[in-house]
């Protein structure tokens, strides 16, 4: 298994159609203002959050239970930023679409950017065939409100090529969370 350098994933986004919309280069500016970056990196793909956000409220005082999750825990928010409350949480997608081939396993990683503001962003791993929007969760592990950038970079997707292509991938079992397309709640 190995790492996957630049070229690789700017060779699988254009014969394979691996990530859409895909940036081959690091952006770093947009109309003259500084933003997150995002785009291909040396190893790796620094993906964007979309301007969909559900933001967690606790106004019916209901208890956070992943295999009965209550989806009135959400207020949906469309903006080009996201405030998180103190000590609280968002969900959000990608602006990218990913199709991940069989012999490939992702791992994605906050942006140092957003952790060194005490920021988490939480991302399960993209397993071998999986395809959709990525769901991404933001933890505020502040005291204070947090503000979260819609269409800039959030985290970096790292890909590891195995030397063998898996048995049974996340296509073969029917995963759950395969083709989503909008912000997707937990389901069992």
């Amino acid at each position: 298994m190995s790492i996957k350098s630049d070229k690789w994933i700017r060779r699988m986004a254009a014969e394979h159609g691996m990530i859409e919309p895909f940036e081959p280069n690091q952006i770093k500016e947009r109309n003259g203002e500084s933003i997150v970056s995002y785009g291909t990196s040396s190893y790796g793909y620094d993906i964007r959050c979309s301007d969909e956000f559900k933001l967690f409220t606790n106004l019916n005082s209901t208890i956070v239970d992943p295999k009965h999750f209550d989806s009135n825990s959400f207020v949906d928010v469309k903006s080009s930023v996201c405030i998180i409350p103190p000590n609280s949480f968002a969900l959000a997608r990608t602006v990218e679409y990913f199709r991940i081939p069989r012999n490939v396993l992702t791992i994605c990683l906050g942006k140092s950017t957003y952790a060194r503001c005490g920021i988490i962003v939480n991302v399960t791993p993209f397993e071998p065939e999986w395809e959709g929007y990525v769901t991404l969760e933001f933890s505020n592990t502040t005291p204070l409100p947090a503000k979260i950038y819609a269409n800039e970079g959030v985290a970096q997707v790292i890909f590891f090529e195995s030397d063998e292509v898996c048995e049974t991938s996340y296509k073969d079992r029917k995963g759950k969370y395969q083709f989503q397309q909008g912000v997707t709640l937990p389901k069992i």
